[in-house]
């Protein structure tokens, strides 16, 4: 009897204390999954592979590159087209190397080159919510087609020994918690040099030019360094801070393009903590003087009372304004409460370029908060836009910046092509020309051997 219930108390036990580490174990994953969760928010993961209208992480979005449309991979669990046969060490490879499991290399659209500085246990967090956090979807999008030589992937092994150097983010000991926090953000997560640094002609970040400014083939990501002219020296940390939550800052600037859409999915969804760590860090980045604006702002807002004598433009740009734009941002641009005034906008005033205007006004804009703008590219051709462009920035931004209706063109298209192309067809084929005349003369000295 004593026996039978030693037994029991044991079975009893065991199963309690199975019972406990199971749910212990399921909580601790749980937790991972959370974590993984907001690292993915930071990493803005879903811009890029999530089509428009599509479901989330099942990818086909084209991104657009001087080279051609990359498209975004399927990263839910599934098994066939997406992820779901990675292992953590295959996750790992793919996202700090832009290797795949089949050992294709991946291009740097995907910004491995950022997040080879994430550490191991934000890796594992990150693994931990795509295979449980992420519902699976079985879908194969578009299959990106690079022009010859390009589509080699094998080419990528020679640009990552170049350029994919980086390492798991080491803290700086001389820094407050704070900033190494902010560092490790924007170096790797957010990947903000990704696009705000310029890049050679290689297409690799130019050493040295650190969050310098870079055009983004159709969008020009400004100058975010601490340079007081051509950067955001002058912004405080509100400043920063109010811009990357709500997409606007005091200074009058307000997003537009990939960084709302970043603005939209990403660091309005951060903690606040943060954010002001980012923002701690991109203010102690060093300063570079590239891609400052002219400087040929007016002193004070000029009174636009007659829009066909508007000084130094056109009468269809100032009649285009008239019938496009006067009515949500007033006849001489001083917005309302929940419009931003056009004169001292920093689209207007703090560009080295119109095409952050130009791409506004085709494609419009969608705030995360305030009134949506409407885009105007079934509206205006390409001589209109210009036109207006043209009078927005001679009225009420910096005269010294204009722009063209073939540069509108351009825009519209997709941005200028790159040169690269045409220099790597001229590469390959002097290579193969090269390799044919060392065919003809091993085959002409083997004759005359045997002769």
């Amino acid at each position: 009897m004593k026996k039978a219930l030693f037994k029991f108390m044991v079975t009893v036990t065991a199963l309690h204390v199975s019972a406990f580490g199971s749910a212990a174990e399921g909580e601790a994953t749980a937790d991972l999954v959370a974590r993984g969760r907001y690292l993915a928010v930071a990493g803005d993961c879903m811009a890029c592979h999530t089509a428009q209208g599509g479901q989330p992480f099942v990818g086909g979005l084209a991104i657009g590159t001087p080279l051609g449309n990359i498209y975004s991979t399927n990263i839910t669990p599934a098994q066939g087209s997406g992820i779901g046969g990675y292992t953590l060490e295959d996750f790992q490879r793919a996202l700090r190397q832009g290797v795949r499991k089949d050992g294709a290399r991946l291009y740097p659209a995907m910004p491995y080159v950022s997040y080879a500085t994430i550490t191991d246990e934000d890796v594992a967090a990150l693994y931990a919510y795509f295979m449980k956090g992420v519902t699976p979807v079985d879908q194969r999008g578009p299959q990106t087609a690079l022009p010859f030589p390009f589509s080699v992937r094998m080419s990528m092994m020679g640009w990552n020994l170049l350029f994919a150097r980086q390492k798991t983010f080491i803290p700086d000991p001389a820094r407050s918690a704070q900033w190494n926090r902010g560092a490790y953000l924007a170096e790797g997560l957010a990947h903000c040099s990704t696009c705000h640094t310029p890049r050679n002609f290689l297409m690799a970040e130019k050493s040295g030019a650190a969050l310098a400014g870079a055009s983004l083939g159709t969008w020009f990501a400004p100058n975010i360094s601490s340079d007081p002219q051509a950067g955001i020296g002058r912004w405080s940390q509100q400043d920063l801070v109010s811009y990357l939550t709500t997409g606007h800052a005091g200074n009058g600037s307000q997003a537009g393009g990939p960084m709302l859409e970043a603005i939209n999915l990403s660091f309005s969804k951060m903690h606040v903590e943060d954010i002001e760590a980012m923002g701690t860090y991109i203010r102690s980045v060093p300063p570079q003087s590239a891609n400052a604006a002219p400087g040929q702002v007016p002193r004070q807002p000029p009174v636009l009372t007659d829009f066909a004598l508007a000084a130094g433009t056109s009468e269809e740009g100032a009649k285009l304004y008239d019938a496009h734009c006067a009515t949500c941002h007033q006849p001489s641009g001083e917005g309302t409460r929940q419009l931003p005034a056009l004169y001292g906008n920093a689209a207007l005033s703090r560009r080295p370029n119109a095409d952050n205007l130009v791409m506004a006004l085709l494609g419009g804009l969608a705030p995360h908060q305030g009134q949506v703008m409407p885009a105007f590219d079934d509206v205006l051709n390409d001589a209109q836009v210009a036109a207006l462009t043209n009078y927005l920035f001679a009225t009420l931004g910096d005269a010294g910046v204009s722009t063209t209706a073939n540069r509108v063109a351009q825009l519209r298209e997709g941005g200028t092509p790159s040169s690269l192309l045409a220099v790597a067809r001229v590469g390959v084929g002097l290579f193969a020309g090269l390799v044919l005349l060392v065919t003809v003369a091993v085959v002409m000295i083997y004759r005359r051997r045997r002769r």
